[in-house]
């Protein structure tokens, strides 16, 4: 059964309105436990508003999710559950720390989850290891922290939560190469021990052919392409036509498997080198 599943999912913004705008319409998506997901499309393509409906902060005006199975709306009063199981952390979420210290700010979620004194402090704790804050930041004001900490105590508090789904929009946006590095191998390193469902909304086509299993593309508030990152990113002609591209070493080496040479898709500099280091042994050589 997957994880998250949904059927016709709309939602238009002013519905009855002579503004009304329909920014997700009859999206079907089917998502299994334990995936990396990357979701990419151009700005107002509907990525926002699709995943905000995903743990119920946008209800849907068309269609249903499903959360293991079950709509998320069928009891609207329990809601809230919901959004403990899918965590969402917002772009620039550090904007969104508000508590006296880094502890307290990370425990907050857990907090609200009715967990006792030491299980919230267990799940505090653990978070910030997971995204490398060490123990004497904890009890600094969070407004101390420089830019990649407050972003990485921001995804702490979303993470002591322990969601079975983490969705993460534009996580990295405004972070030096470092802070940006730091950050996406920590995100990595929790998808591969929590073995959680990992959404990572993203500008960065790198980044997403890097991290991700299946790469969902939208455009125009519909599903445009859903498949593994390779078959996504091998159609580098139809990204484009729709305002996106591919990574730079997938372009290169799709421009040198139409000029002949015997390379395939790929999506790291790394997978390039293997391909590319037998051809610079034998000179160069093209097929035949």
């Amino acid at each position: 059964m997957p994880i998250i599943e949904t059927k016709d999912l709309t939602y238009t913004y002013g519905e009855g309105t002579p503004f009304c705008k329909t920014a997700v319409s009859h999206v079907n998506v089917s998502i299994e436990q334990g995936e990396f997901i990357g979701l990419i499309g151009h700005t107002g393509s509907g990525k926002s508003t699709f995943i905000q409906q995903l743990n119920g902060l946008l209800r849907p005006t068309g269609g249903t999710v499903l959360l293991n199975g079950k709509d998320i709306w069928a009891e609207p009063k329990k809601i809230r559950a919901v959004r403990f199981q899918v965590g969402m952390v917002f772009q620039y979420p550090e904007h969104q720390l508000f508590e006296e210290t880094v502890l307290k700010d990370i425990a907050f979620g857990p907090g609200n989850m009715g967990l006792d004194k030491d299980e919230i402090l267990k799940r505090a704790h653990s978070a910030a290891e997971f995204v490398g804050l060490n123990d004497d930041l904890l009890e600094k004001s969070p407004f101390e922290l420089s830019g990649g900490e407050k972003r990485r105590a921001a995804i702490a508090g979303v993470i002591a939560m322990d969601p079975d789904v983490l969705i993460l929009d534009e996580p990295t946006a405004g972070l030096d190469p470092r802070g940006r590095d730091v950050l996406l191998s920590q995100i990595a390193n929790y998808h591969a021990s929590r073995h959680n469902t990992i959404i990572l909304v993203s500008h960065s086509m790198e980044d997403v052919a890097r991290m991700a299993s299946r790469v969902l593309v939208m455009n125009a508030g519909e599903i445009e392409m859903f498949d593994t990152a390779e078959k996504v990113f091998a159609r580098d002609s139809e990204l484009e036509k729709i305002g996106l591209r591919v990574p730079q070493i997938t372009k290169i080496m799709s421009v040198l498997k139409g000029k002949g040479y015997p390379v395939t898709t790929v999506l790291t500099i790394e997978q390039a080198l293997k391909q590319l280091m037998p051809l610079l042994d034998k000179g160069g050589r093209k097929n035949g």
